[in-house]
């Protein structure tokens, strides 16, 4: 009976393959450890919510007026730390020779940050901790999702990113529910014995989890995309392999004719030189730059990022607003307040099935439908005005389908951002050049992507706190579906390159 090929390179490599390689390695695994670990992140984020005004109070001590303050300090301080140390991790994750190293460590800190926020009695502690957790949220976005493109091929991409969608959806939702319900009914420690629990489940499958490229010692065909071997092919000092890689792309391009039957390969040969001879200057000098700052003149990453801004935006501008909205219009308790966040979270699971749709048919489309069909229910919220039945379930409803519309953005604005960099690093290849570097810079660029998500975070309260403030509810509303209608158009033209370009970007 034929072994296995994982098993049968066994005696090629002279060593024994970890235990159940095939299962640690495969992309069910890795998928399932990476959402994990986003809900794991998002899940801690959100369970000290309902703790932290309390913890300042009694066990920092500080007065009560000054609660509030205190408590978006430490919110600022963790966006703060998100930004700052994403590119940070993008650049040293890319020259790291493990993905799964970096997670460790950021599990380590996130651990140590949950710590600091246990028995933390004074104000330093606590924003030590806050720091920490920024700088582990930092490396689980940055190093999981450049995992996740280092494992899935860009056709399954957009699906894998769904669940980490889903993930962090569910995170978001339930911890400042079992937050605040745990909280009440066991006291701060039984809040944080909960962390531990879930910190120690990620701790398990982080380790148990095998690379692809680690397993490809003994598995050749297990080193993730089949782009990431050509790439290596060729690094490797394989002509044939950048020759063949550079006709293919050149083809997919549209700039290679069919081969000449009598001049045979080298009329492709003539016509890819004179190309590459007349490339401008400008293309060359800024593809030499730092990739961080290189995929910046890529204009479907540009596009991709303000989509992630305003998707960011958008979703989070009601953590500021609606609680106190629904407090005052329809006079609910806090509880009742929390559970309105669920019809927005609820679509999120369907971020697999719409990461499908995106693989199959393209995210251009689909992530511009959804800019565009958050806008309608967005500016019918400002008719939330009166303490009625009908106006109560109307808000429901319409913020079901803003969740939904959202949802719809997620998966495909996520996949294009690996696939601007495996573009550009096959047109660099194509004409000469060096590429990334074998450790790529597929963190780089989703370094990009966390800092644009966290700017939207950031922006999208501050700015529904202060339109409501200044102009009232209304005019909030009708402004966030402005704002999601703006978006759909960089979407629509850029996302996958420019709608009317002869070739990709």
């Amino acid at each position: 009976m034929a072994r296995p090929k994982w098993l049968q390179s066994f005696t090629q490599h002279g060593t024994k393959p970890p235990y159940l390689l095939k299962y640690r390695s495969s992309e069910a695994f890795i998928i399932a450890t990476i959402a994990l670990a986003i809900f794991t992140d998002m899940f801690l984020y959100a369970l000290i919510v309902p703790v932290v005004p309390f913890a300042i109070e009694t066990r920092s001590h500080v007065d009560s007026s000054k609660v509030q303050y205190w408590v978006s300090v430490l919110i600022a301080i963790y966006a703060a730390a998100l930004l700052f140390f994403s590119p940070i991790c993008g650049w040293l994750a890319d020259r790291s020779t493990s993905r799964r190293s970096p997670l460790i460590i950021g599990l380590f800190a996130l651990l140590g940050a949950t710590i600091l926020l246990d028995i933390g009695s004074s104000i330093g502690v606590m924003i030590a901790g806050r720091i920490l957790q920024g700088t582990s949220a930092a490396v689980v976005w940055v190093v999981g999702l450049a995992l996740l493109a280092d494992t899935v091929p860009q056709e399954r991409l957009a699906q894998a990113m769904g669940y980490v969608g889903a993930g962090m959806s569910i995170g978001i939702l339930i911890g400042p529910l079992l937050g605040g319900v745990v909280f009440d009914r066991a006291g701060y420690g039984a809040v944080f014995a909960m962390a531990y629990a879930l910190i120690g489940i990620d701790v398990i499958l982080r380790l148990l989890l095998v690379e692809k490229k680690v397993a490809a010692r003994w598995d050749p065909e297990a080193d993730g995309r089949e782009w990431n071997r050509n790439f290596k092919s060729a690094k490797e000092g394989s002509k044939e392999a950048v020759q063949d890689s550079s006709n293919d792309l050149e083809k997919e391009l549209g700039r290679i004719p069919p081969t000449d039957p009598e001049q045979g390969t080298a009329r492709v040969t003539e016509r890819t030189s004179i190309e590459a001879s007349s490339a401008p200057s400008r293309r060359r000098v800024r593809d030499r730059l730092p990739p961080l700052l290189s995929l910046l003149y890529s204009r479907r990453l540009l596009a991709a990022l303000f989509g992630a801004i305003m998707q960011a935006g958008v979703m989070t501008a009601f953590d500021s607003v609606l609680t106190i909205h629904v407090a005052d219009i329809f006079h609910w308790t806090s509880t009742g307040a929390a559970l309105l966040f669920l019809p927005i979270v609820i679509p999120s699971f369907l971020g697999p099935i719409f990461g499908w749709l995106s693989d199959k048919y393209g995210g251009r489309y689909l992530a511009t439908l959804g800019f565009l069909f958050a806008c309608p229910p967005l500016v019918s919220l400002r008719y939330i005005d009166s303490n009625t039945i009908n106006d109560k379930v109307l808000i429901c409803a319409l913020l079901f389908l803003v969740g939904l519309s959202l949802t719809m953005t997620f998966p495909p604005i996520m996949a294009e951002i690996s696939a601007v960099v495996e573009a550009k690093e096959k047109k660099m290849i194509a004409s000469g050049m060096p590429g990334y570097g074998p450790g790529g810079a597929y963190a780089q660029a989703y370094a990009l992507f966390n800092m644009a998500f966290a700017a939207g975070c950031t922006l999208g309260p501050l700015l529904a706190g202060f339109l409501v403030a200044q102009q009232g509810w209304s005019t909030m509303a009708w402004i966030l579906g402005v704002l999601s209608a703006v978006a759909a158009v960089p979407t629509f033209f850029w996302l996958g390159g420019f709608l009317f370009a002869k070739a990709p970007e």
